[in-house]
């Protein structure tokens, strides 16, 4: 070959490199056929208007917070749970400064988890900083020996066997688990090292029957692993000890009952903030929150949830939420940066979703890393992201698009 032809072929390969490069820094936006799991607000405020079940607030709470939708998650179940305002008076306010302190919550569980082999935390399952909180004790606790991380929202079948081999959570992998917020605590889980296991029962029982079936689901694993810790995240009530007043004894007490551990229970619900400030509990408005804490009384023990003869151990008090662009300010923290997603040059009619997936997890049926509904064009769209690379998608549910964007 002449060196003529030579330096020709050295020159188109250049060229061809140099486009390469540039199509990869600037993102090119690509049409592509894409199915949306989730429900625009629209939708959703369609079907409650049309729902009659006496629920179908708690069920369009759920598709808010499936759909990032903070704000207007804990404004729907607020409309199921219809709170009302009670304050105490300033001479209550005053006693409680006095008589109690906060100390940071996930410092004061990882001091306590040292002491403990099994801890259940509970969630609302319409609350994704719940959620978010449970993740941001995952490395900790894993580094004291927490191992194993039982979900209560997994799908208990078949369909959840290569989870951990997956190392990402998908459509089938849970109802609750739509939620990005939900799917990041998997999938934090799985990138530890965490075995993640569920334990829902699978006979279609509720009430005590239901109880006693997740207990012995959880025990099952214990058995296997006796030397191992393990935490459980769980809904509402099956956190509780003691004698609960409809099914004798919820799952951490059979837990107990059935494996001789005396489990670290820790409750997020009661204490949580309402879609309204004013509904707050009066403890929580009584309190100067500024992080998520655990509440100390002057003789150095924390403040427990009880109800009747059951109790938590320990009670979680998060601090109202801030808005950043209409999104929760703690969506944008433990790594998370706040990352602006430019929608000019996209031709597309509102309006859409945005969603961000892992680069490399199949966008047809991973759970996104984050999702934002945007109305119009000009509006700020800002997403929750790690460092890394995603696959960006708009959608209308009628045309779709995607890019890439990496997060340094």
């Amino acid at each position: 070959m002449n060196s003529k032809k030579t330096f020709q072929i050295l020159l188109i390969s250049i060229i061809s490199l140099s486009l390469s490069s540039c199509v990869k820094s600037k993102g090119v936006i690509q049409k592509i056929d894409f199915k949306n799991e989730y429900k625009f607000s629209s939708e959703i405020e369609e079907k409650v208007a049309k729902d009659t079940v006496p629920w179908k607030y708690q069920i369009s709470a759920s598709d808010y917070a499936a759909k990032g939708d903070y704000k207007n998650a804990l404004k729907h179940w607020d409309l199921a749970m219809k709170p009302r305002e009670e304050t105490f008076s300033q001479t209550e306010i005053d006693s409680i400064n006095k008589k109690y302190t906060t100390v940071n919550a996930r410092d004061y569980i990882v001091k306590s988890a040292k002491e403990n082999q099994i801890i259940i935390i509970n969630e609302a399952h319409h609350n994704s900083q719940h959620r978010m909180f449970t993740k941001s004790l995952l490395q900790k606790l894993f580094d004291i020996g927490y191992k194993n991380l039982g979900l209560e929202a997994l799908t208990n079948n078949s369909s959840n066997l290569a989870l951990n081999k997956r190392k990402y959570p998908i459509y089938k992998t849970g109802y609750y688990t739509k939620d990005p917020q939900f799917g990041n605590l998997i999938r934090e889980a799985l990138d530890i090292g965490y075995n993640v296991f569920p334990y829902e029962q699978t006979t279609n029982k509720n009430g005590k029957l239901r109880e006693i079936e997740q207990a012995k689901n959880i025990q099952k694993i214990i058995s296997q692993k006796p030397n191992e810790k393990f935490l459980i995240h769980c809904g509402y009530d099956h956190a509780l000890e003691g004698i609960h007043k409809s099914w004798e004894k919820a799952m951490a007490e059979r837990l107990n009952e059935y494996t001789g551990i005396n489990p670290l229970t820790i409750n997020q619900v009661f204490y949580s903030e309402k879609s309204d400030s004013k509904n707050n509990h009066p403890f929580l408005k009584a309190l100067n929150i500024k992080e998520t804490s655990i509440v100390i009384d002057d003789n150095n023990t924390p403040v427990k949830y009880e109800r009747g003869n059951a109790w938590s151990d320990i009670a979680i008090f998060h601090p109202n939420t801030k808005y950043i662009n209409g999104r929760p300010s703690w969506l944008f923290s433990n790594e998370n940066k706040n990352v602006s997603i430019k929608l000019e040059s996209i031709i597309i009619d509102y309006p859409v979703m945005v969603l961000a997936f892992k680069k490399g997890e199949d966008i047809n049926s991973a759970i996104p890393i984050d999702i934002t509904e945007m109305n119009a064009q000009n509006k700020p769209c800002n997403l929750g992201l790690k460092q890394g690379e995603y696959t960006i998608v708009v959608t209308n549910k009628k045309e779709s698009i995607k890019f890439e964007k990496i997060v340094k």
